[in-house]
């Protein structure tokens, strides 16, 4: 793969403050572990004339693999500097996928959902750009469990709850889904324009986020910790919490009832 593009920030951008990378994410998520399959598989549905499912394997050309290192910049005001990703280019994936599931030419989102039911939507120009990744390596290893295996978006130019973990499926749409942020997530969420919500300034939720960081910080510490054990007791990861949200989402036939390619308008 030669050497690693570079699209690391120097400086760091408006309020963000350097520390390692650990496991964090929206506090109800913070108990929520997925099993992961012996074959993972991609849900592709939407507005497209075929939705169907694609093995993990299919999507990781090796002809288009490559390596970036890139910042992770969390909408709580902390980053992660200089990690090493290895995947493929989201717009290469987008090509394959639309070549077999016929995208609507009125798509203008793509909703990215992982394992444990967290789910976060980015504009299509924007999931198409040249630095976003469908990873499966970190720091020159496999993805781990923490860090969203078996595979992760991400998006360095936006707010990490735009990078979603184990990822499982992809939606393509026709309007904005605000995800499992909700109202606390911003459309686009770049990181240049400070887009840390919808709501307010980016300015103005520094102090917000940096209050409530040590408390979430915690959480996602301590469970990861106790289930760790638990994992190695049992054998076997624990699923509870806001993991029934991706179970829901299927068995409601959200996804299925997606696939509106003759609809009559936007969802």
């Amino acid at each position: 793969m030669g050497t690693p593009r570079d699209l690391t920030t120097r400086p760091l951008p408006p309020g963000q403050v350097a520390t390692t990378l650990r496991r964090f994410g929206l506090p109800r998520f913070a108990r929520v572990r997925p099993h992961l399959p012996e074959r993972p598989v991609v849900t592709v549905t939407g507005a497209v004339r075929h939705p169907t499912q694609f093995p993990l394997d299919d999507l990781l050309d090796p002809r288009r693999r490559r390596a970036q290192r890139a910042d992770l910049h969390c909408v709580t005001t902390w980053t992660a500097q200089d990690l090493r990703w290895e995947g493929v280019p989201f717009g290469g994936v987008h090509e394959f996928l639309a070549a077999h599931v016929d995208v609507h030419p009125a798509v203008r989102w793509v909703t990215v959902t992982g394992l444990d039911g967290y789910r976060a939507c980015l504009r299509i120009d924007d999931i198409l750009a040249d630095e976003v990744l469908l990873a499966d390596r970190l720091a020159d290893a496999p993805l781990d469990l923490d860090h969203g295996a078996p595979l992760r978006l991400v998006a360095p130019a936006h707010y990490g709850y735009k990078s979603v973990k184990h990822v499982c499926a992809i939606e393509y749409r026709r309007d904005y889904d605000p995800g499992s942020a909700r109202w606390a997530a911003h459309p686009r969420g770049r990181v240049a324009h400070e887009e840390r919500s919808a709501y307010l300034p980016g300015l103005l939720w520094r102090p917000v986020w940096r209050a409530l960081l040590p408390r979430v910080r915690q959480r996602y510490d301590r469970t990861t910790q106790d289930d760790r054990l638990e994992c190695n007791e049992r054998g076997h990861s624990r699923i509870r919490g806001a993991g029934t949200e991706v179970e829901s989402t299927i068995g409601s036939g959200r996804w299925s009832s997606l696939s509106t390619w003759h609809g009559s308008g936007p969802r």
